[in-house]
């Protein structure tokens, strides 16, 4: 039987042929440039078979390619295989870009084309720009995904839910107000987003759209003269249009939002992002947009006292859960019974569902045990699903949304007797991690100026990783999120007093094993001097990590005594909220590796 892939292809390249497209770009997003979609939006998916969360297709007459980043080197050739479809590894120095690709590959006066709601102001302008200077021109309403994916799912049609403020801190009318005096500062009158989470974070709105984050299917208007929310209305409720009314909020159709922009008065300046507003939007805008920084990012990253008050409570729940989750597994593998991959992910999710203030998942749960653990972003599936058995390590990176927080932790625990291999990895990690969570840096310090102190007891060995080691997090909202980051390339943004961060160094062996270690760390004042401010982390996390991993041959005196009072601080915080036998389990768990005599300044835990 043929792939099915393949007859896709040749549908849409008919369609180019139709159009005199010699090339098309398959950004995978929505018209939100979100990360995590909707089924309605899986066109990458449904054109290449590759289920991961990042990557850009590319068809032209002759070829089909796939750029993916390192997180997907190893799934993406896995899921391609049999189509005909190229991967490109992006990142690595003999990968060409997109616009690279098609500027040598294409010949001038070809057309190519791509559906412009997908790629953002600045996407748009480079690609055209590239593309022009090559003598190719750039076509940006080429959409004949419809006419090939016959049976498209619907959009989304979940009712919208309101954030109560005891949660969210602060009221949606307070935000708008703040989020038009940045824009006034920026020289515009009002602010347009696409963004689903700035939407769900400005209006305190949350729904199940898009699977694992609670937001809403909208774009958002936000103007002094009155603010407009464009929405199917079956996603209202009565009482949500009261609410969007009493903060000044009108409703729209969702497909009118580019008529609406078109017809704004020539006065009016919006202001746009111009990484999160698509192309699309700034060409129906003309010249009545201002390209600038998004007035939500920093707010919406840096959080109030009451959701880091949330936050530390959904952390303690979250750890409980996860505790229960390990001592379950644990039993079950010496008990001799049958594990899968997909077992301990249900298993996770029903300790975690039991939890006060639930509401879902985080992100769809990473459990791969030995070589599926070296996937860096592996989803088990029936046909992947391996059974767990002793002799390698198990990689679970998981995470919940609860009314009052965002959890993602990842731990990697020995299945058996672990190797000395195994062990010396993960130590490695490790002390990449806790030179993370013990820095102290000025203020103004941003994320890659830290980067390489998770990395560099892997580099003194030749050792590495090609994904970052730290993203934002949202509350009862996206896992990943901006500006901040902790990454090897630089996103210029400030690691700020309230910001929740990951830190999740790891090392992946292709085909043995995969190690990654991730808290949630919180930047927190430390000390100011006649050098001024200076800010640390303080880990919110809490679980053990696992101690017959830890070589401690290799740790300093200082690093052991990380573990042991980040250990002591689980047993002291969740023990309480556990019945005799969790409680016991756990005080082993959290046993110390020794106490060697020293005395830090450092301090991490309120």
């Amino acid at each position: 039987m043929q792939n099915p892939v393949i007859e896709r292809i040749a549908a849409l390249r008919k369609e180019m042929n139709e159009a005199g497209v010699k090339a098309v770009v398959l950004p995978r997003t929505d018209a939100h440039l979100s990360e995590y979609i909707s089924a309605h939006w899986h066109i990458v998916r449904y054109l290449s078979g590759f289920t991961g969360s990042a990557g850009t297709m590319v068809v032209t007459d002759k070829e089909a390619l796939l750029w993916v980043d390192s997180r997907y080197f190893l799934q993406g050739a896995q899921q391609i295989e049999g189509s005909g479809i190229i991967l490109m590894k992006d990142g690595l120095p003999d990968t060409p870009s997109i616009a690279g690709y098609l500027c040598e590959n294409l010949s001038k006066g070809d057309k190519v084309g791509i559906n412009g709601m997908l790629m953002s102001i600045d996407e748009t302008a480079a690609l055209r720009s590239r593309l022009n200077a090559a003598g190719i021109e750039l076509d940006v309403d080429f959409d004949p995904i419809d006419r090939i994916w016959t049976d498209r799912p619907a959009l989304p049609s979940d009712k919208i839910f309101i954030h109560d403020e005891k949660y969210a801190g602060e009221s949606a009318a307070s935000k708008m107000g703040r989020i038009l005096d940045s824009a006034k500062a920026q020289g515009a009158q009002a602010y347009f987003t696409s963004a689903l989470d700035e939407i769900a974070w400005i209006l305190n709105i949350r729904s199940n759209d898009v699977p694992c984050n609670p937001v809403a299917t909208s774009f958002l208007y936000v103007a002094p003269s009155g603010s407009t929310l464009f929405v199917d209305e079956a996603k209202l409720t009565p009482e949500v249009k009261a609410y969007l009314a009493e903060a000044g909020v009108a409703t729209a159709p969702y497909a009118s939002v580019l008529t609406a922009l078109a017809a704004l008065p020539a006065g009016v300046k919006v202001l746009l992002s111009g990484s999160r507003a698509s192309g699309a939007i700034a060409h129906v805008l003309e010249d009545r947009y201002v390209k600038g920084d998004s007035p939500v990012a920093l707010p919406k990253a840096i959080k109030n006292d009451v959701q880091i008050a949330g936050i530390r409570q959904a952390h303690l729940r979250d750890g409980v859960a996860m505790v229960r989750s390990l001592m379950e597994i644990e039993r079950t593998v010496a008990a001799g019974e049958r594990l899968t991959e997909m077992d301990v992910a249900d298993i996770l999710l029903r300790h975690r569902s039991k939890g006060d203030l639930y509401f879902d998942l985080s992100f769809e749960s990473i459990c791969g045990f030995g070589a599926n653990g070296a996937i860096v972003h592996y989803t088990a599936d029936e046909t992947s699903n391996t059974v767990i058995t002793k002799g390698n390590l198990l990689l679970i990176d998981s995470g919940a949304n609860y009314l009052d927080g965002t959890t993602d932790i990842t731990r990697t625990i020995a299945i058996g007797e672990p190797s000395a291999d195994m062990r010396h990895d993960f130590t490695l990690v490790m002390k990449g991690h806790i030179a993370i969570a013990t820095s102290v840096y000025p203020e103004g310090t941003r994320g890659a100026q830290l980067d390489a102190l998770a990395r560099m007891p892997l580099w003194k060995e030749g050792k590495s990783y090609l994904h970052g080691t730290g993203h934002g997090v949202g509350h009862f909202l996206n896992v990943h999120e901006g500006p901040q980051s902790i990454r090897l390339n630089d996103t210029l943004a400030p690691l700020t007093p309230g910001m929740l961060t990951s830190n999740e160094p790891g090392v992946y062996l292709a085909d043995r094993y995969g190690i990654r270690c991730e808290n949630l760390v919180l930047t927190i004042p430390y000390e100011e001097t006649e050098f001024g401010k200076f800010y640390a982390f303080e880990t919110i996390t809490l679980c053990p990590f696992d101690r017959s991993l830890f070589d401690t041959s290799i740790m300093s005196a200082e690093e052991i005594r990380w573990v042991d009072d980040y250990h002591r601080t689980v047993y002291d915080r969740l023990a309480p909220l556990m019945e005799a036998d969790e409680r016991q389990w756990l005080a082993a768990a959290t046993a110390p590796l020794k106490y060697p005599p020293l005395k830090s300044k450092h301090k991490i835990w309120l």
